[in-house]
């Protein structure tokens, strides 16, 4: 009887995939976009598009260990997160420390910065500053002194302090909320700013609401521990 022949049972399939030599070069293939999850898998550029960014204040009780504040910063720059801030400072208790970050993300970036922080050991606590919290930060500004009398005059205005003057340049303190750091700062523009040094926001939630979640006040006699 003509005809092919049936296949022999346990015979192996035909590979069907293209040959090596008939496959797409490195720079002819699909490069896809954007971010992967916690679980590995890409977030759809378009989907994350869904949701507007917003400005977070993301505090941290961590252990004091070498290279905490690397692996931390580390961690969210690997995950393409954009970072406008990150400050670290001495709390209540001996061996913590408070890390402050200020971030511009979509409310699943927020969640997924604080879900890969609390992964790591020496964090005990993560979350964001609930609610209208008390923000402040602290700038050093360093203008030229063709003018000292009208710098005297703005650096008051903006309650701040000269901590320096020269000839040359005159330095000035300020702080306070960041919209009046940014006004201060173009109120000084017209001095020639020579140098600026900003240490970013720092911040508590206000009245009795802790600022990291479980976070105990430093009159409990008790440091805050670990969720397990």
């Amino acid at each position: 009887m003509s005809g092919d022949s049936p296949a022999s049972p346990g015979a192996p399939e035909a590979d069907s995939r293209p040959a090596p030599s008939e496959q797409p070069g490195p720079e002819e293939r699909d490069h896809p976009e954007g971010r992967r999850n916690l679980e590995g898998i890409r977030i759809d550029p378009v989907v994350e598009a869904e949701h507007e960014s917003r400005r977070a204040v993301i505090s941290a009780l961590v252990e004091d260990e070498p290279g905490v504040l690397a692996r931390v910063s580390g961690l969210v720059s690997r995950r393409q997160f954009n970072i406008e801030s990150l400050t670290v400072g001495p709390t209540t208790v001996d061996g913590h420390s408070r890390i402050t970050m200020v971030v511009e993300e979509t409310d699943p970036g927020i969640d997924q910065i604080e879900k890969q922080m609390a992964k790591l050991k020496p964090v005990i606590s993560v979350g964001e500053v609930a609610g209208d919290a008390v923000t402040s930060e602290l700038v050093l500004l360093k203008v030229q002194a063709d003018d000292p009398a009208a710098v005297h005059a703005v650096a008051e205005m903006y309650d701040g302090r000269t901590v320096d003057a020269g000839p040359e340049t005159i330095t000035v303190e300020l702080t306070g909320h960041k919209s009046a750091i940014d006004n201060a700062i173009g109120a000084f523009e017209r001095f020639g700013i020579v140098e600026i040094a900003r240490t970013g926001p720092t911040a508590l939630a206000r009245g009795n609401t802790p600022t990291a979640p479980g976070e105990k006040p430093g009159t409990a006699g008790e440091p805050t521990t670990h969720d397990d």
